[in-house]
């Protein structure tokens, strides 16, 4: 896999996603992807074309699948981004940003909870 094609998104978010590639040590020559015909919604574009990318990380053994765009090339960002996301899940749960994310929910919907507990309680 490489990184230096144009996936059609802000250098910004390229440059940060080499970033948290680099401080795991992902191997991205370890990457499998390969690419399907899609479904859905979307209508002959995405019914003719394969532009649904699969790809998975045999080391851990985490496989991830985007069709969320229309381009190829923004569904292999798209994807490359969420396996990054699981290995850094998996590898580093303390600086992930997703577990932290999900962490943030699960307490506002205690508290959400809680305050419903205590509102409508007899």
């Amino acid at each position: 896999m490489r990184l230096n094609e144009n996936f059609g998104v802000a250098s910004g978010k390229l440059d940060e996603l080499k970033a948290r590639i680099a401080r795991l040590k992902i191997d991205l020559r370890l990457i499998e992807e390969s690419f399907s015909r899609g479904g859905g919604k979307g209508g002959q574009k995405v019914n003719k074309t394969s532009n649904r990318v699969q790809m998975s990380y045999p080391p851990l053994d985490i496989r991830v699948a985007c069709q969320r765009e229309r381009k190829r090339s923004l569904n292999r960002f798209l994807a490359l981004r969420e396996l990054v996301d699981r290995i850094e899940m998996k590898i580093s749960p303390e600086t992930s940003e997703r577990l932290q994310e999900m962490e943030r929910l699960r307490r506002r919907k205690a508290r959400a909870h809680a305050r419903s507990i205590e509102k409508y309680s007899p």
